[in-house]
C-alpha cells in the first residue's frame, strides 16, 4: 500500500505544491486547510487529494484530524509540517495576540501535530517529519520577531526530536525556504522586487514552490534514510549555512 502522507496547510502555495509532488511520487496524501473553503474545494477537485479541515494550533483539533485521516487512509507515515502565518509588525508596536497567534499556529502546531503520529510511528519502525521553516529562522528578519522566533523554533524542536528519534527509524528534517513566487511575493511591487529583493539572491531569482516540493519529496523517500536532524536550505544562496 501507498504510504500515507499528511501535509498541513496543504491546499495553497507551497502546501499546494508539496502535496502535488507527494502523490505524484506515490504517496496517498491528506491535504489539511484552516478555513478557505473555496481553495481547498477547488484543489480537491483538480487534484483528487483528499482534503482535511482542522486548526494545527489546537491540538485536539490535530489528534481528532489525525484520527480522522487514518480512519479514511491508514497510518500517518509522513507528516509534512507547512500551515503558517505572518502578523507582522515592529515589535515595539506588536501586540500580545499578534505574538501568540504566531507561535501558537507556526511552533506549537508541531506539538499538536507531531504527539498524535509518533507513537504509531515508533511502533511500525518508520516515519518522517519535515518542517517547513523559513530563511528568516535562520537570520531573523525585521518587523518579524514573533515569525522568526517560531521559525528559530521549529530548528531546535527538529533537531531534538530526531535524536529521541533515530533509534525507532524516525528522520526529523527541516527545509528553510527563502523568497519563494507565491501568490504573497508575487504582489511585492515590481521595483521593491528588482532593487530590494533580488539583490541579496546570489541566484538572482525567486524560488518556485516546485523546487520546494521536490526537497520534500526527496526527505520523504527511502533514499533520505540516512538524513535525520537536518536543515536543508532552499533560498538562491541568500543565507549559506
Amino acid at each position: 500500500m501507498a504510504r500515507v502522507a499528511v501535509v498541513t496547510g496543504g491546499t495553497r502555495g507551497i502546501g499546494e505544491a508539496i502535496s502535488k509532488a507527494l502523490k505524484a511520487a506515490g504517496y496517498t496524501v491528506a491535504a489539511n486547510y484552516a478555513g478557505n473553503e473555496e481553495a481547498a474545494h477547488k484543489f480537491k477537485s483538480e487534484t483528487g487529494i483528499a482534503v482535511y479541515k482542522w486548526d494545527v494550533s489546537s491540538y485536539q483539533s490535530c489528534a481528532d484530524g489525525v484520527r480522522q485521516v487514518e480512519a479514511d487512509l491508514g497510518p500517518v507515515e509522513v507528516l509534512v509540517n507547512n500551515a503558517g502565518i505572518t502578523r507582522d509588525t515592529m515589535f515595539h508596536r506588536m501586540k500580545p495576540e499578534q505574538w501568540t497567534d504566531v507561535i501558537n499556529t507556526n511552533l506549537n502546531s508541531l506539538f499538536n501535530m507531531c504527539r498524535p503520529v509518533i507513537e504509531g510511528m515508533r511502533e511500525r519502525k518508520f516515519g518522517r517529519i519535515i518542517n517547513i521553516s523559513s530563511i528568516n529562522g535562520q537570520k531573523g528578519q525585521m518587523g518579524q520577531a514573533n515569525y522568526s522566533a517560531a521559525k528559530a523554533g521549529e530548528l531546535g524542536f527538529t533537531k531534538a526530536l530526531a535524536q529521541e528519534s533515530a533509534r525507532a527509524g524516525i528522520t526529523v528534517n527541516a527545509i528553510c525556504p527563502g523568497y519563494i513566487a507565491t501568490e504573497m511575493i508575487k504582489a511585492v511591487p515590481k521595483d521593491v522586487m528588482e532593487k530590494s529583493i533580488l539583490p541579496l539572491i546570489p541566484l538572482g531569482r525567486l524560488g518556485e514552490p516546485d523546487e520546494v516540493a521536490r526537497c520534500v519529496v526527496f526527505l520523504a523517500s527511502d533514499d533520505a534514510g540516512l538524513i535525520t536532524g537536518s536543515t536543508l536550505s532552499a533560498n538562491g544562496g541568500q543565507v549559506m549555512v
